[in-house]
């Protein structure tokens, strides 16, 4: 790997990050649940994109690192997706767990 790939990388992970905060940061909390449910799918392929970055030989140990973390966080977000989800569900079944009567 290149300084240029190392830079050009670096660049796009500053990119993703601050398009992803300022978009997440604008919905509004009535609409966060079912994004949050839509996100899982996305968060799903980013976690098969992490895997073949961490498991590619020809971007050294920082790109095995990088994939680890990349993969660590993305399954976080699925499993905090899917459990918010849950929740949600969870209001609106009727008896006397649910919120709805």
């Amino acid at each position: 790997m290149t300084g240029i790939d190392l830079i050009g990388f670096i660049v796009v992970f500053i990119l993703a990050t601050y398009l992803g905060a300022s978009l997440i940061g604008r919905v509004p909390p009535t609409l966060h649940t079912p994004l949050m449910s839509g996100a899982n799918a996305v968060s799903g392929i980013t976690v098969v994109g992490a895997m073949a970055v961490a498991g590619h030989t020809d971007y050294g140990w920082l790109g095995s690192v990088l994939g680890f973390i990349a993969i660590v966080f993305a399954m976080m977000n699925v499993v905090g997706g899917y459990a918010v989800t849950d929740r949600m569900l969870e209001m609106f079944k009727k008896g006397p767990q649910g919120g709805a009567k």
